[in-house]
């Protein structure tokens, strides 16, 4: 199985790209503070750079930007290549193809009000509060 969740803060805005064929992508870096602290009491990150197609990729440029939390769930893929400058020298790299997104900010980072609204148990994200309306019934299931 290959399967890669990552919870972190984007460290910029995620920019939209077609290729010539018109696929969409993002790339997006994910910065990621590691569970332990250092020697100078503080905590290091990983930045890790992820890559999105087609309406993931979309998704994730409408809805989310710097600074935001988010959660990608990916996989990972090997990149092996020849170097142009020495044929005899091969790069290996490791490239994460996030498959799906989810909001994890909290209450006071994801809404520009005090409003508060439901979206899956949780605030609806700012930029998002148009796409919903809050539904009054007594024949609710829960």
């Amino acid at each position: 199985m290959n399967k890669v969740i990552l919870m972190g803060r984007l460290t910029a805005d995620p920019e939209l790209k077609q290729t010539p064929n018109g696929t969409a992508s993002c790339r997006f870096t994910v910065a990621i503070n590691r569970k332990y602290k250092n020697a100078q009491g503080g905590y290091d990150a990983d930045f890790i750079n992820c890559t999105a197609w087609r309406q993931t990729a979309e998704f994730i440029c409408r809805y989310f930007k710097k600074g935001n939390m988010i959660m990608a769930e990916a996989t990972l893929r090997n990149n092996n290549y020849q170097d142009k400058n020495h044929p005899d020298v091969t790069h290996y790299t490791m490239d994460v193809l996030v498959e799906n997104v989810e909001f994890t900010g909290s209450k006071s980072e994801n809404s520009s009000e005090s409003k508060v609204q439901a979206f899956g148990g949780n605030p609806v994200p700012s930029g998002l509060e148009e796409h919903f309306e809050e539904i009054f019934s007594d024949d609710s299931p829960f």
